[in-house]
């Protein structure tokens, strides 16, 4: 168990959080949510005691074992895949290195036996001969071959490194796990055997995500950040949206009652304040006027971006066709003989494990690359418009402000006109006048977001537009994409996402592409 007692944590003059009391106990999965800045991954370090607190207590029952998903995903490069899964145990994997060690001395004494017999009995007790095999199932349901069990780290991809260092999270069977975007880069396979592990988990999760799907399918409560405050709800995310949207629409019923109230008690006053014969009731009510309270609604740190995407003209029958399309990248044959036709009513998600021949694919299809063989044809009267997966292209460099940025897309180059669509992607004040080279994550999507919605096109391509986005950017997003009156190709890993925009799925499999009308549920309930 954890208790937080009166924690808080302050940034010179802001609070992030204050007076928060929480209880996490075993058997339960905690999702943790709240704005860009709220403080959730600070939270989650405080809870690991990799960050002090300005004030409070958290207290962890003694004895239990607590995990960590590990962020710097270099740090075990000196080590092989399976050496790096194993010391998510730490006394299991300094015990059997200490006992290695021991049995390679040459001058092996009888202090040495004694000592090897003790780590023997130890090691045994905390599942040291079944471990290479637990974490080998480990790697393998996270997609990762045995073929590369012995290799180094150092010779995996970013994405493969991700999830060996989530398996080193979930070694061992720790009492407590805690997880920041654990869902960052998986597949869509790994996502689904990941939600089943922490389904079937005893002991205690929690986890900062940004996926709506997978925190509805894991959590029982959720911890919510906002107006400085820490709240905890029984229940999912949808659940916890639900009685949030309810708690504020009463709010503001009660306080409109309340002004009604106030505003005939001010208008008897002013009526007959004068009154002899109704003066002492106009007093009484004076006095009541006055212990008259409207509910102030704190000021929240959510803050909801608007998107949506307005065609300049519709396009005609004609839209895609993709023909045998072929290409060969550093020597490694991408795509293979590629071929789909886009329907008018179509809104396609691109999915699979290989990330690297989606991208391609969107490249080839935006003009941004040739194909080596086979031909792309897109309808004469359709536009295009791309968001590409690694936008630094676009910003790294430059010495434009936002607002300056913008103006580059926009035919209305009015400051009023930009101002006006910025604000709607939370761009206000003087935000519009920061460089565009120093923006996080977050801000250059929300601009890339904001050159797509100007463009005007009929065809919308979109390689991985939700990644550093906040939960409110996701929804509105989706909202955008749902709405929008045309043909749509899209990935992300954001499983709501696709199964409310998309009515066709593209897997990318090797040899080739799996292809089917139908739902992303659908579509996962057949394979």
């Amino acid at each position: 168990m954890i208790t937080v007692n009166n924690l808080s944590l302050q940034f010179g003059d802001t609070t992030l959080f204050s007076h928060v009391d929480l209880q996490f106990t075993a058997g339960n999965c905690y999702g943790i949510i709240g704005a860009n800045g709220s403080g959730k991954s600070s939270f989650l370090k405080i809870l690991a005691g990799e960050m002090e607190h300005s004030g409070g207590s958290v207290d962890i029952t003694p004895g239990v074992r607590m995990s960590v998903l590990k962020q710097e995903q270099n740090m075990y490069d000196d080590n092989t895949v399976i050496e790096t899964v194993i010391m998510g145990n730490k006394r299991l994997y300094e015990c059997g290195r200490e006992k290695d060690e021991i049995y390679l001395k040459e001058d092996f004494s009888d202090e040495d036996g004694i000592r090897a017999a003790e780590l023997e009995e130890e090691y045994a007790e905390l599942g040291g001969w079944e471990s290479e095999s637990d974490a080998s199932q480990l790697l393998q349901g996270l997609g990762i071959a045995t073929a590369l069990h012995e290799a180094q780290m150092s010779e995996l991809e970013p994405r493969q490194k991700v999830k060996v260092l989530l398996a080193q999270a979930l070694f061992g069977a720790p009492d407590i796990i805690l997880l920041d975007e654990p869902t960052n880069n998986l597949d869509v396979n790994s996502v689904v055997w990941l939600e089943e592990f922490l389904m079937d988990y005893e002991g205690t999760v929690i986890v900062v995500a940004h996926d709506r799907f997978f925190l509805n399918t894991v959590c029982t409560h959720i911890v919510d950040i906002d107006f400085a405050k820490i709240k905890m709800y029984v229940g999912n995310y949808d659940f916890w949206y639900d009685s949030s949207q309810l708690m504020q629409k009463l709010i503001k019923e009660k306080n409109k009652k309340t002004e009604d109230k106030i505003q005939e008690l001010e208008e008897f006053i002013r009526r007959f304040s004068a009154n002899k014969s109704k003066s002492r009731q106009a007093t009484s009510r004076k006095k009541l006027l006055d212990k008259i309270v409207i509910e102030e609604m704190p000021a929240s740190s959510r803050r909801y971006p608007w998107v949506g995407f307005k065609m300049d003209r519709e396009p005609g029958k004609d839209r895609l066709f993709v023909t045998d399309v072929s290409k060969t990248i550093d020597g490694v044959k991408v795509l293979d003989k590629i071929s789909f036709i886009m329907g008018r009513d179509d809104k396609i998600a691109f999915i699979g494990g290989n990330e690297n021949a989606i991208t391609t694919m969107f490249s080839i299809l935006s003009g941004e690359m040739e194909p080596d063989e086979g031909e792309v044809k897109w309808g004469a009267s359709t536009t295009q418009a791309y968001f590409p997966k690694d936008n630094t292209e676009y910003f790294d460099g430059s010495d434009l402000n936002i607002i300056d940025w913008i103006r580059q897309y926009s035919e209305d180059k009015r400051e009023s006109y930009l101002r006006t669509f910025l604000g709607r992607m939370l761009f206000t004040g003087d935000d519009v006048y920061k460089r565009v080279d120093v923006l996080s994550g977050g801000e250059r999507v929300r601009c890339m977001l904001s050159r797509l919605m100007l463009s005007g096109a009929n065809i919308l391509l979109l390689d991985q537009p939700t990644n550093h986005l906040d939960l409110e950017s996701v929804a509105a997003l989706n909202n955008g994409l749902s709405d929008f009156g045309s043909n749509v190709i899209f990935t992300t890993h954001d499983h709501q996402l696709i199964e409310t925009v998309a009515n066709r799925i593209i897997e990318f499999a090797d040899g080739g592409i799996i292809d089917r009308a139908m739902t992303y549920d659908e579509y996962i309930g057949i394979r």
